[in-house]
């Protein structure tokens, strides 16, 4: 028990708030990879801590931001929990308990997805839902214990066995006889999260069939291929033909053509190879002699008789045959342009169009008739190459691939049908077809650059480079203001911001007072409450809101003490209600003491006294009414009493510093940092929670940026939600359940993103009361004591032992085996202002 926690330890008060306790980094890299992304951990402490003192018991620290933090205040009486959400807001969860009585205690604080149970002394008090918190901690991150950070959040008084246990049900390890046999939130959100997952691959797949089907009705009847079409010709796949002199064929619906291969023909003697029309190869002809030549079949010779007369004969079947000649036409050129041409026996002039007449060769694909001086012949067109050695037929050249292009440097060449083409490379433009230079598109006004940048024109493009004052990538610049706008103001210019309503400054960092400054006229009978960026109007003691809300306090109204029997009139006088009060009368003919009845206790007419629950309030009963105020502190006095009064204990500092700002505040100050109300009490800063006023008939509710509080909006879509609570669920157009916060695509529509979104209606709560305990904690130190676990499931975790020095890094030796364990000790300089206690 005790005994065998204290055997060996010399205890020492410390008497100076300066301290660093920290994981070294190495150290709480290992341990922040295990709590990293988890949904379930419990983190654990025993502790004895000094009364009314404020401190955090862990701190995981990144920058202003807490990701994971445990609070002990003794001033308000609370434990908190300290945390960040998925969409990256500070939460606190307070719990109304008091830790620093000076005793020991055993402390559990267990996170199951969206479900948190506090245990005290292994009994369980509270039991809540919160928002899910986000342990997707970056690296750098500081593991603090027994402070917040360098500065603030002391702890005072004996901590050990601090352990973060990554698995569910962690308080087993500390109270190993609690109940274990129910499931955690975590494991039933896991069973829903997959049931619904099913459920989104169910309506995926249905939605895929559905479209399926509609398809496939659409094609009953229809048989569909994939076909190809070449001049005006549909071919089906893998269909194969032959146009003119290249084999075709249908693949995966494209045409594919290679030019026919011709091999040699072997013919006989009595033969010769040549084109037959509509041939692409030469095939073997009959021959005929005649006059010592060989013609081929179908050639014709034209000669003259021993008369003159011309005869006409044609190569047919090895033989020359004559053929009947046709009446020649009238010339209409002199003779001496009459040409004599050995295959006819009529004359023609000089020149004659030999295309025209039907006697030249038959000219084909990208083929064409030239005239000659006795003749005509086929020629291939520019850009093509003749396929058979009479340029009937001709195929494309690539004149890019070949290199008998033009293009020069800055272009690329792309083949086309007969020709090419010259195509500027990027950041040129061209000069003619074959020349390409560099575009400037920096004065050509061609650029991207966002108008808060300078463009710089490079070799073949260009560069942007954000104005000084702006930052980006010099496509887009926002402008840079020294220290950021606060508080959602929005930097416009170069250390210029444009701040949200209520606030001002140069970043935006000054609540505007709207009490004070005039802009609000709240009903007399309500006083006006200043909150950062916004205010309301606050009923007055004496008056209670009618449930209206109205904006300037209109809706407030008295509150009738006597009939709720909330005076202090003793039993000899009677109460009459008054607007804002009450009084306390004497019948008359009857002779009144003027005592008070207070907290059910007799008090005498002009009695005086301490409240038994704040020894720094004083009342006093004046005829019947008490009235209550806070101890005026006279320094000069030797009775003042230095717990209420700090600033008149000469040597106690009772001054505070602000948590981000070199700002001071004497103790009994108050201010609003981070949606808190932060009090300085005796040297100690301790912060709570602010409270905001009801939001009523109000369907959709908004914290804006900058704000604490929440606010009426008429968009559902920009309200804030109940993320990843399986409580709160939504029906989508499939009858499908989904989670608050999911979002998922629109059937049929898939530019159409639906998201969940749940409005908060407030937490349900299980509250236990143990015995007579019901106040709060927090901390400076003694002696630290601390043993840190880390457990990451049932079976593997890591053994951490961590020493620290005065100064005060940890220093860690690590291994592994079956159970994670960080013990921690350190004891300050005893040479720096220490005082030995026990």
């Amino acid at each position: 028990g005790l005994s065998k926690l204290l055997t060996g330890t010399i205890f020492c008060w410390i008497t100076y708030s300066w301290r660093n306790v920290r994981v070294k980094e190495d150290v709480a890299e290992v341990m922040l990879q295990k709590l990293r992304d988890k949904t379930e951990f419990t983190v654990l402490a025993t502790l004895k801590q000094e009364r009314l003192n404020s401190g955090v018991l862990l701190s995981i620290h990144y920058a202003e931001h807490r990701y994971l933090e445990l609070e002990s205040s003794g001033q308000r009486n609370e434990i908190r929990l300290h945390y960040r959400t998925r969409d990256q807001r500070q939460h606190t969860e307070g719990f109304p308990y008091s830790l620093a009585d000076d005793r020991w205690h055993k402390l559990s604080v267990a996170v199951s997805v969206s479900h948190v149970v506090l245990h005290v002394d292994c009994n369980r008090i509270y039991e809540r839902v919160i928002e899910n918190p986000s342990m997707d901690i970056p690296s750098d991150t500081t593991i603090w214990l027994g402070q917040r950070n360098q500065a603030h959040g002391y702890f005072k008084g004996i901590m050990q066995d601090v352990q973060l246990v990554v698995m569910p049900q962690g308080y087993i390890s500390q109270c190993p006889d609690l109940n274990r046999t129910c499931p955690t939130c975590n494991d039933f959100h896991g069973l829903v999260q997959k049931i619904m997952e099913l459920q989104d691959v169910l309506a995926k797949t249905s939605s895929k069939l559905s479209r399926a089907e509609e398809k496939m009705q659409g094609l009953d009847g229809c048989y569909c291929e994939r076909s190809c079409s070449m001049n005006g010709e549909l071919y089906r796949e893998d269909e194969r033909w032959t146009d003119g002199c290249r084999n075709c064929s249908c693949y995966n619906g494209t045409v594919q053509c290679e030019t026919i291969s011709c091999p040699p023909p072997q013919c006989p003697p009595d033969s010769a190879p040549a084109y037959v029309p509509g041939t692409c190869c030469k095939e073997c002809q009959p021959v005929c002699l005649f006059r010592g030549r060989v013609y081929v079949e179908g050639d014709l010779k034209s000669v003259r008789d021993s008369s003159g007369n011309c005869l006409l004969f044609e190569c047919q079947k090895h033989s020359m045959q004559r053929v009947e000649n046709a009446p020649c036409p009238e010339l209409t050129c002199p003779e001496s342009e009459h040409i004599t041409l050995t295959d006819r026996c009529c004359k023609v002039c000089r020149g004659h169009h030999f295309c025209v007449e039907g006697h030249s060769p038959s000219c084909v694909e990208n083929s064409e008739c030239v005239n000659l001086e006795a003749g005509s012949c086929c020629s291939c067109k520019d850009g093509y190459r003749a396929l058979r050695d009479d340029s009937a037929y001709c195929g494309d050249i690539d004149e890019c691939a070949e290199g008998k292009h033009y293009c020069r440097e800055n272009t690329m060449c792309v083949n086309t049908p007969g020709s090419f083409m010259c195509i500027c490379h990027t950041g040129y433009i061209r000069i003619d077809d074959y020349s390409c230079t560099e575009r400037d598109e920096c004065t050509t006004g061609l650029h991207s650059c966002d108008e808060n940048a300078i463009c710089f024109n490079t070799v073949g493009g260009h560069s942007c480079s954000c104005k000084p004052g702006y930052v980006g990538n010099g496509t887009v610049c926002r402008a840079l203001c020294d220290g950021l706008c606060q508080n959602g103001g929005s930097c416009v210019n170069p250390d210029t911001c444009i701040c949200q309503q209520g606030f001002t400054g140069k970043r935006c960092e000054t609540d505007i007072d709207e009490c004070t400054d005039g802009f609000v006229e709240c009903d007399s009978r309500a006083i006006c409450v200043n909150l950062p960026g916004w205010y309301h109007c606050e009923c007055r003691d004496g008056y209670h809101d009618n449930g209206m809300f109205s904006a300037n306090g209109e809706s407030c109204e008295d509150i009738d003490e006597c009939a709720t029997e909330r005076h202090s009139c003793a039993n000899d006088t009677v109460c009459f209600n008054v607007d804002g009060g009450y009084d306390c009368r004497c019948p008359h003919g009857k002779n009144c003491t003027g005592d008070c009845n207070h907290d059910n206790k007799h008090k005498h007419n002009g009695q005086i006294w301490v409240l038994d629950n704040d020894r720094c309030s004083v009342c006093s009963c004046q005829s019947g009414l008490v009235m209550c105020r806070r101890m005026v502190c006279d320094c000069e006095s030797t009775t003042a009493d230095l717990f209420c009064c700090p600033e008149c204990n000469p040597g106690l500092s009772s001054q505070c510093l602000h948590q981000n700002r070199l700002i001071t505040y004497s103790s009994g100050d108050t201010w609003v940092e981070n949606c808190q109300q932060c009090q300085c009490m005796s040297g100690e800063v301790d912060c709570w929670p602010m409270s905001c006023p009801p939001v009523v008939d109000c369907e959709f509710t908004q914290v804006p940026e900058g704000q604490c509080c929440p606010h009426c909006i008429t968009d559902p879509c920009q309200a804030d939600t109940v993320r990843n609570d399986i409580t709160k669920t939504c029906v989508d157009e499939n009858g499908l359940t989904r989670f608050s916060g999911a979002a998922w695509t629109k059937h049929r529509t898939e530019c159409t993103l639906c998201q969940c979104k749940v409005r908060q209606r407030g937490s349900w709560e299980y509250t236990q009361t143990v015995g007579d305990r019901h106040t709060l904690i927090y901390c400076m130190h003694s002696h630290i004591l601390m043993n840190v676990l880390i457990q990451t499931d049932r079976y593997t975790d890591t053994h951490l032992h961590t020493e620290w020095e005065p100064d005060t890094h940890a220093h860690a030796h690590t291994h592994t085996h079956t159970h994670t364990h960080l013990h921690t000790e350190w004891e300050p300089d005893k040479d720096r202002h220490l005082q030995k206690g026990v």
